[in-house]
């Protein structure tokens, strides 16, 4: 996974991809939705670490089947409310 944390005055924004899907772009009808290093990041991260960045997350954009996977294991989401682009769960994670 690659993951990229966004400091902003509202708090972190913690941005996750499966690895395979940095740099591609997804689409589902009118939807489209470019995983970029720009605001996924381009370093690789454990589950260890996404975890403890999601502990800390005000807001988290998740995509891909591993990192969904990691939020719903931690009880953050479920797999029913993931919505799926391009055959590939995708999550939103808001506190407000």
């Amino acid at each position: 996974m690659y993951l990229k944390v966004h400091h902003t005055r509202e708090g972190a924004v913690v941005a996750v991809c499966d690895e395979d899907l940095l740099n591609t772009t997804l689409c589902h009808g009118d939807v489209e939705i470019a995983v970029t290093e720009a605001f996924y990041g381009s370093t690789p991260a454990t589950e260890e670490e996404v975890r403890a960045a999601l502990r800390g997350a005000s807001n988290a954009n998740l995509i891909g089947e591993e990192a969904v996977g990691v939020a719903v294991a931690m009880g953050l989401i479920t797999r029913e409310g993931c919505m799926t682009i391009g055959n590939v769960p995708h999550a939103l994670i808001f506190s407000l």
